[in-house]
This record gives structure tokens, sequence and C-alpha cells, in this order.
């Protein structure tokens, strides 16, 4: 009776595994790809007889090669995505230096200007001249939810 609930519980070991594979197929970022490769490798070795939690060379064939599978499938995941990127933010302490565009018309003083920096749209303000739409501008600083720009000449 214990071989037949350890193979049961083998093949739904295995079965949710290739869920969590093919969920992570369809819509990647859930990150269940080694969950579901581990849960693979453990149903796979209770439907060989190996019981994986009660003898000691079964826990540790069973850890040994869920490692294994999962710096595979993290090393395969890597591959099939290489261009992501950590997502980042930006926040307008993080803006000090960077180049944008101005929006609307930037004046000194008063904050009535729009610029875009770093695909966003900020309010901002200069400390020289009125800086005229289209012009390339610098930020120098950021003052509360606004900053101050500079014209790149």
């Amino acid at each position: 009776m214990a071989d037949v609930l350890g193979l049961a519980f083998g093949w739904l070991l295995i079965v949710v595994g290739m869920l969590f594979l093919v969920v992570e197929a369809i819509n990647p970022g859930f990150f269940i790809a080694v969950p579901g490769t581990v849960l693979i490798i453990l149903g796979i070795l209770l439907v060989l007889g190996i019981d994986v939690f009660s003898t000691p060379f079964g826990l540790v064939l069973a850890v040994i090669l869920t490692i294994a599978a999962s710096i595979v499938t993290i090393w395969i995941y890597k591959k099939i995505n290489p261009d992501t990127k950590s997502p980042t933010t930006i926040s307008r302490d993080s803006l000090e230096g960077m180049e944008g565009l101005v929006l609307v018309k930037v004046i000194p003083d008063i904050l009535s200007g729009k610029v875009r920096v770093a695909g966003q749209d900020w309010s901002a303000r200069s400390e020289e001249g009125i800086i005229p739409v289209g012009s390339k501008v610098r930020v120098v600083k950021s003052e509360g939810v606004h900053i101050v720009v500079q014209e790149v000449k």
C-alpha cells in the first residue's frame, strides 16, 4: 500500500511540476520554473521507488539532484531571456546630471516649465534665463518634487 501511495504522490509531483513549467512558459515572470523542475525531479525519484523522505540515501540524492536541476533550469532560463534587466526606479534624486528635453518653456525661479528626463515628465525651473521649448537641458538639482535645470549649449 505504501508503494502505491508513493507512486501516486510521485506522479502528482510530476504533474504539478509540469503545470508550473507550462505556466512559466505561457506567462514568464512568475519564476516558478525552478520549483517546477524540483517537483518533477522529486516525483521521478518517487516513481522510481526511491523513498526520498525516509532514507538518508534518498534524501541526499534528492538534494543533489534538485540543486543540479535548479542550476540547469536557471542557466536555461537566462539563455532564453538574455536581455532581461532588473527593473530600475527613477526618482528625482537620481536625476542629477542627466540630460533631457524642454516640453514647456522653463522660466527662472518660477515652476512653470516641464522637461522630459529619463522618459518621464518633470516640473522644472531654471536659475538662469528662459529656456525655450525643444532645448536640451541638464538637471542641476532637485527640490521637493521639482527639478532645477540649466540649458546645455
